[in-house]
């Protein structure tokens, strides 16, 4: 029925659920880094008391019904989550054997009875007798009596109690929803001869939950919490695209403390998470960290090098504190004005331990690898030879690292540049490059099967 209206619903202050006059007196959101968000409230009540009904709609679209918690002076009977929500086709559905009206662009009417409504075409009964048949109803406009009972305009907490007291309560409600989560977002400028980065980090919080948190106490939790995950529940109503805002001031703002085997943030002032919004705000940030710039090279079909940026999570680096899992974009001035030179995704990182950021690819490094030699010297063993030069275009001295992936059972037999064993399955060789010239490597590894 897409593009029909209706045009009077006489009815529906009667029939809307009213939920109960209640305050919001503290709300508390706890944000985690894979949709979901924890819900707490504090509300001023007028209970009455014995046995009555609490109706509130201003809750998540996304809400986990199962998850709720309702805490008041009595006892809580039954609690029903209501979501058949009103549209068009919902309300034409329940008229099937009523009487209904239709009106056309000129302010002609048709009444008669509902017999079937599918897609855009109608059958009525008329009252007198016979059929009205409407093959195609977008030109006309619907008028019933009144809104169908069990039909509500937005997802309502139901719950039987049985109340202790009489008048004012405060109560509390808190409930897990989906349509939240959290990412940190890191900006570095780079200095210019790549030794020390300035770095500003961000939160970034995305409420897409159906409903709006106004004054709310903020925290984030940062770590992969186990959650199961319901599948066809029937419940998840409601999808936005977020719309971005983002503070200017950059300050420190959160308070940081371990929790379980998580770490959590909190936002020192209350905020305002409006429903389909993307929030930014401040994490901490920090100056002249101390970088080392790497070459890495792979191998692979595209011979490319990769440029790294690596540096350590210490107290004594200017940083020592945990970084939540994020995008890390990095820049740096070419004299006239700061301009992007890449961006990687970091995992959760924990003071004390280094942060390795895939920059990009170098423009004036080349690598050429041949296979000199592939024999099989006994069953089941093989040597192979490599050769593998490399070209620094650069106006500076380089070091590259040429990691190979050589399996499990390996043995370097000949090479012309000492290696590491990065682990049982790699090789790792430092080879110093110096400007505008070239060096080959060459190393015979002993394969056995």
């Amino acid at each position: 029925m897409k593009y029909l209206k209706i045009v009077s619903l006489w009815l529906i202050s009667i029939s809307l659920l009213i939920a109960q006059d209640n305050s919001k007196k503290e709300v508390a959101v706890t944000v985690y880094n894979t949709n979901l968000g924890v819900i707490k409230e504090k509300r001023e009540m007028d209970i009455k008391k014995g046995l009555s009904e609490i109706k509130i709609d201003d809750v998540a679209s996304l809400i986990d019904p199962t998850s709720v918690h309702f805490k008041l002076n009595g006892d809580v009977l039954e609690q029903n989550y209501q979501y058949d929500l009103v549209d068009l086709n919902k309300i034409l559905q329940k008229y099937i054997n009523k009487k209904i009206s239709l009106i056309d662009k000129n302010g002609n009417m048709i009444e008669g009875e509902l017999l079937s409504s599918l897609g855009n075409q109608v059958v009525l009964a008329n009252k007198n007798s016979g059929l009205t048949m409407l093959p195609n109803v977008e030109e006309y406009r619907f008028a019933v009596e009144s809104l169908p009972e069990g039909l509500i305009t937005k997802p309502t907490l139901v719950w039987q109690i049985d109340s202790k007291s009489e008048g004012n309560q405060n109560v509390e409600i808190s409930y897990q929803t989906g349509g939240m989560k959290w990412s940190a977002e890191y900006v570095a400028v780079l200095n210019e001869n790549d030794t020390k980065l300035d770095l500003n980090s961000w939160v970034s919080i995305v409420n897409n939950s159906g409903a709006t948190y106004n004054n709310a106490v903020l925290k984030l939790v940062a770590g992969d919490v186990n959650k199961i995950e319901n599948y066809g529940d029937g419940i998840r109503l409601y999808s936005g695209v977020s719309n971005e805002s983002m503070m200017k001031k950059n300050v420190n703002q959160f308070q940081e403390k371990e929790f379980f085997e998580y770490h959590i943030y909190k936002l020192d002032r209350k905020t305002d998470l409006m429903n389909n919004e993307t929030k930014q705000v401040a994490l901490f940030e920090a100056n002249e960290v101390k970088v080392q710039k790497k070459f890495l090279y792979k191998g692979g079909y595209d011979k490319k090098v990769d440029v790294i940026v690596e540096f350590a999570n210490t107290e004594d680096n200017e940083l020592g504190k945990p970084m939540p899992e994020g995008k890390f974009r990095v820049y740096k001035s070419d004299g006239e004005s700061i301009e992007f030179i890449g961006e990687d995704m970091i995992d959760h990182t924990a003071k004390k331990e280094n942060v390795k950021l895939k920059i990009g690819e170098a423009f004036d490094v080349v690598v050429e690898e041949t296979l000199t030699d592939n024999d099989k010297v006994a069953n089941k063993v093989y040597e192979q030879t490599l050769e593998i030069k490399i070209k620094n275009r650069k106006n500076e001295n380089i070091d590259i690292d040429v990691e190979r992936a050589l399996g499990s059972f390996w043995e370097i037999i000949y090479s012309n540049f000492d290696y590491t064993k990065k682990n049982s399955s790699t090789a790792l060789f430092k080879i110093p490059v110096k400007a505008d010239s070239e060096v080959t490597l060459e190393y015979k590894v002993r394969f056995t099967y």
